[in-house]
């Protein structure tokens, strides 16, 4: 019987704590999870989903956050005791099962970062816990201690007649429980984002702006943010390099300046080609994991140009893979801030504001609090 720090009591003989790559990937192989490419990349199929599943993720209807969240097709409530049931239908599944699990950290700025634990079935999927997070030193391990938890059961599928879903696949978010849960779905991007959730909910009463962006530095210490929906060029417009990359994806905007959520990067890779993006295509070695990428059956060769299984195609590496990488990921104020519209980049300057000038701004996105006051840095 496992107690894991955020009230999750697993019952279960086998549990793998912080393993290191190689042995995660060892035992990906062993179980027949994946393959290796050419390049030494752990090459994994996510089945029937491709990406996230946004119609089937929940936020727990509770006291302390109902007044707090905006309602509606993004923010779905769930009742606590629908979450309940499928919590204790998650520790049935779970007895005696063989689970991985990853300690580390959400926010590279020590002030604001949140102590993760993320607990896997597929040890492929706890190896791209490690490298999209930030990993602990000996010395903060020791001392680590979840303040939320994530366990994800691609096995476990719910029954929306009985279990109150919309179909097999859930991912509940319990801001009272600290825990999430996710199931039926084996794509691994659900795991990064129910984190992203939790800090776009939290940070801003700390006065934190979370952001849906790339950022990267240059050399005189002008930080660049680059904004847009996924798939229009964030992650392959950061990845310059004559700049420093910050992180390709969500990031932090406090007081002090930007910093980067994660310690990997989960970038597309459609298309992807050494000649256009030499950065991204380097990173794809042994530690990284490819998502639904087809391999040739002879050489292990990615081949990035078929899209047959989804057009969604990810490769997840860690930052430091990425030559310059800025390790921890934290920077000034942004001079620049790109919003990337389709074929379009529009550029706009960052001005700094007072507190007499910052105003109040809604943001849509994910379990944000319905305003948000900018910082006096800003």
């Amino acid at each position: 019987m496992e107690n894991h720090g955020t009230g999750v009591i697993i019952e279960t003989e086998i549990m793998h704590r912080n393993l290191t790559d190689d042995s995660l990937e060892r035992i990906a192989l062993e179980r027949g999870e994946g393959a290796l490419s050419s390049t030494g990349a752990l090459a994994v199929r996510t089945g029937k989903y491709t990406g996230r599943s946004p119609k089937d993720k929940y936020i727990v209807d509770e006291p302390s956050v109902s007044a707090h969240i905006d309602w509606g097709d993004v923010n779905r409530p769930m009742a606590p005791e629908t979450f309940e049931r499928l919590y204790r239908k998650a520790l049935d599944y779970m007895k005696n099962r063989e689970l991985f699990v990853f300690d580390g950290f959400a926010g590279a700025d020590a002030k604001h970062r949140l102590p993760i634990r993320v607990i896997n079935e597929f040890a492929w999927q706890n190896l791209f816990a490690r490298q999209l997070f930030i990993r602990p030193t000996e010395e903060e391990l020791a001392a680590h201690r979840p303040e939320f938890t994530v366990i994800d059961l691609p096995g476990l599928k719910a029954d929306p007649r009985t279990d109150g879903t919309r179909s097999e696949t859930f991912i509940c978010l319990s801001f009272e429980r600290r825990l999430v849960l996710i199931g039926g779905t084996e794509y691994a991007g659900e795991i990064k984002k129910s984190i992203f959730t939790v800090l776009n909910y939290l940070l801003p009463f700390k006065g934190v702006l979370p952001m849906h962006c790339s950022a990267n530095v240059g050399k005189d210490g002008d930080v660049a943010l680059f904004f847009g929906l996924s798939g229009t060029g964030k992650t392959t417009l950061s990845a310059d390099p004559d700049r420093r990359l910050i992180g390709d994806d969500e990031h932090g905007w406090s007081e002090d300046g930007v910093f980067n959520f994660e310690g990997g990067c989960y970038a597309k890779c459609a298309n992807l080609s050494a000649e256009k993006e030499p950065q991204i295509w380097n990173a794809i070695t042994r530690g990284a994991i490819l998502e639904n990428v087809v391999l040739d059956p002879v050489s292990g060769a990615a081949d990035y140009g078929d899209t047959s299984l989804t057009e969604n195609t990810r490769a997840a590496y860690p930052i430091d893979s990425i030559p310059g990488a800025v390790i921890p990921g934290k920077a000034g104020h942004p001079k620049v801030i790109i919003f990337r519209d389709g074929g379009r980049l529009r550029r706009a300057a960052a001005h700094r504001q007072t507190d007499e000038g910052a105003g109040d701004v809604s943001f849509p996105s994910p379990a944000t609090p319905r305003s948000w006051r900018a910082p006096s840095g800003a």
